[in-house]
């Protein structure tokens, strides 16, 4: 109707004249037209150079990276510096998008955000052996019921130094990780070589008996306490802890003490080994103590 030309006018009959006798819209005609004449839209895709890598190969190498690693849950940050450490070097946001459209992320719960610390600085140390934390968490067992988990770790390197399960969570067990990591990092146990080494620690009964104080300050350590209700003052123990829960604790049922402290142990190593740690250039905390050590040397 709108190519016919009026004989009284000799133009075409306007749009508003043919909607007006036909009783029809006009957002109704406009929309169809644009519907009938746009052109078949291209999938969008992101601008620049197209890499020599396409994305389904990624997503199968990104694949093959979750099924082999030792751990649960890594993000697309770990699997890209895994990538890397394969000899496939893929951008950040294009790992994060591939393993968004594949639903290969790990779901999280994000919590409620916290109020204003009292703690507002830095606990991560410039050189190993400067600072260690030390927690305790406990577990459920068949036969012995619950039972305790106690561990040391360095704040530059996040290496587990030691550590030690028990059935009775007293200073004397809380004491056994201290007594390990100064064998691992000194080389030796006697009065004060580990002088110049801080200890961070919470308010538990175990941290302030007189037989774990007064044992750590015959080492040399300087004792570091946390502020009350501010476990981010011991956050590097702590995330280890969520982590020993997340890839080993809760994946298990364990039968007695013994079975667990077999499982911990065989996790351990594997943490300190394989585990990647982003401020440290995803490197694992081995890998880090060992480039100190060469560094020193």
């Amino acid at each position: 109707m709108r190519t016919v030309v009026s004989p009284g006018t000799g133009r075409r009959y306007p749009l508003t004249m043919i909607c007006e006798v036909w009783r029809v819209p006009r957002s109704s005609v406009y929309a169809a037209l644009a519907e009938h004449e746009a052109p078949a839209l291209t999938p969008c895709r992101k601008r620049g150079p197209k890499t020599t890598t396409s994305d389904a190969e990624i997503v199968e190498a990104i694949r093959v990276v979750l099924a082999i690693t030792p751990f649960h849950g890594e993000g697309y940050r770990k699997v890209r510096a895994r990538l890397a450490h394969q000899g496939l070097a893929v951008g950040g946001k294009r790992v994060l998008r591939l393993m968004r459209q594949h639903h290969l992320l790990a779901p999280r719960q994000v919590g409620p955000p916290n109020g204003n610390p009292a703690h507002d600085g830095t606990i991560i140390t410039d050189r190993a052996d400067e600072m260690w934390g030390t927690d305790a968490t406990r577990f459920y067992t068949e036969a012995d019921g619950w039972c305790w988990f106690f561990g040391a770790i360095d704040h530059h390197l996040a290496e587990l130094v030691g550590w030690h399960t028990a059935k009775l969570g007293d200073r004397w067990a809380a004491l056994e990780p201290i007594r390990q990591g100064v064998r691992h990092a000194f080389g030796t146990f006697a009065k004060d070589v580990a002088r110049g080494l801080s200890i961070r620690c919470d308010w538990g009964p175990q941290y302030i008996a007189d037989a774990w104080i007064n044992e750590v300050k015959w080492l040399g350590i300087t004792i570091s306490p946390s502020y009350v209700g501010e476990p981010e003052c011991n956050g590097v123990m702590e995330r280890f802890i969520r982590t020993l829960k997340e890839q080993c604790i809760y994946l298990h049922r364990f039968k007695s003490l013994e079975e667990a402290r077999t499982i911990i142990g065989e996790f351990i190593p594997r943490y300190n080994t394989q585990w990647l740690i982003g401020r440290l250039g995803y490197r694992t905390p081995a890998q880090a103590r060992a480039a100190a050590q060469e560094k020193a040397a």
